[in-house]
């Protein structure tokens, strides 16, 4: 298949989860939403189900949620409360609840008692000390709970060889997008920002399986293209999520090429695989312990602004002229850890704007404005 197809075939999937929901439902699959994020899909495809991401909705206006939700939650988590409550969920046969920020702590109560009868919902709390040994024992029996209540909905117990399984088919799918993001920064010619979302957006849609051998093939005929002649300026992108084509469109029109990110959406959930040997529950457990950098996560060497250096030499290594920081709106650990970043791209002389964004804006002419401005400043240097 061209590269065009294949793009095409990802971007339909990414503009179209319900969509694609029904599909799976209509092939005989449970589907399991899973809100953002660290929760183990690897326990829900082990149980032959499909796992189904839910990072709020650029479609939708909040309307129901205001009766579960504060005014000061964060547009994502509200707008999830919206499509459990709208019908866009309904063909869901259970969604987990990560609880990993304050937000969504509250909020996982807020789910169970509007689902109840209606909906099974997975409480899932990590472990803020996540790699010490009581730490790793306390992911386990959150984990465990999860194993537990997607058996209730299958009907049987899920082995610990279809756990194995399952993380010998999402470690390969966390590598082919590992790749993609190498080689979308490689041939930025050809794939855009848009694109490039839609390819990862794409996955939490998917199963993963069809997501990968279409991804392998896309990988492969990027790696066949000669080299790019990209005379525009490449940016490294952060934040939780940059999936508005419209936003993504700015990016486009002024010829920005995004060369790697630090989005939890996006590249921070496929940094680390988990081991394919032993006992798969620790496993699983042991690859969130393993995973780092992130501004949700506790880091106990914290006082070494560890993460703000993980960020600046990623625009360093990424080959990016800069960073854009798309900071969600009413999103206290962001707002928070900000000084901290600014501190370390200041120590590394890298240009960077931030833009305040939410799932409900409609109008980007500011923003379009403010990035129009850093590529005039990043394409002098």
């Amino acid at each position: 298949m061209s590269i065009e197809s294949l793009v095409q075939e990802f971007t339909a999937a990414a503009a179209s989860p319900k969509a694609q929901l029904k599909k799976y439902k209509d092939a005989g699959y449970k589907c399991i939403g899973v809100m953002p994020y660290y929760a183990p899909e690897e326990l829900v495809h082990a149980a032959g189900m499909v796992p189904f991401g839910m990072w709020g909705s650029n479609k939708k206006t909040i309307s129901k949620a205001k009766e579960y939700c504060a005014t000061f939650y964060c547009t994502i988590a509200q707008l999830d409360v919206e499509m459990l409550l709208d019908g866009t969920c309904d063909l869901l046969d259970g969604v987990i609840t990560p609880a990993i920020c304050d937000t969504l702590r509250p909020m996982t109560q807020n789910i169970r008692v509007m689902m109840e009868g209606k909906l099974p919902t997975i409480f899932l709390a990590h472990p803020q000390f996540r790699r010490p040994q009581f730490g790793l024992e306390f992911c386990r029996a959150q984990y465990t709970h999860v194993k537990t209540e997607l058996e209730k909905i299958r009907g049987s117990e899920i082995t610990d060889e279809e756990i194995r399984n399952s993380i010998k088919v999402y470690n390969k799918s966390r590598a082919a997008r590992r790749e993609f993001v190498k080689l979308a920064s490689e041939h930025c010619d050809v794939i855009d920002p848009i694109m490039r979302s839609a390819v990862l957006k794409s996955a939490w849609f998917m199963r993963k399986e069809e997501h990968t051998e279409k991804l392998e093939a896309l990988n492969a005929e990027l790696k066949a293209l000669p080299a790019a002649k990209w005379n525009g300026v490449k940016i490294v992108t952060s934040g939780i999520v940059v999936d508005s084509p419209a936003l993504l469109k700015v990016l486009k029109d002024n010829h920005v090429a995004i060369a790697a990110d630090d989005v939890a959406h996006e590249s921070r959930p496929i940094r680390v695989d988990a081991s394919e040997e032993g006992d798969p529950m620790m496993a699983l457990c042991q690859q969130f312990a393993d995973q780092d950098f992130d501004v949700l996560l506790y880091d106990e060497a914290s006082e070494q602004n560890r993460r703000g250096e993980f960020v600046a030499k990623l625009v360093e290594e990424s080959g990016a002229q800069g960073l854009v920081l798309f900071m969600q709106q009413f999103c206290d650990p962001e707002e928070m850890e900000y000084p901290y970043l600014k501190k370390a791209l200041d120590a590394h002389k890298i240009p960077f704007i931030k833009l305040g964004v939410d799932q409900q804006m409609r109008d980007f002419g500011q923003a379009a404005t403010a990035i129009q401005a850093f590529v005039d400043v990043l394409a002098m240097q």
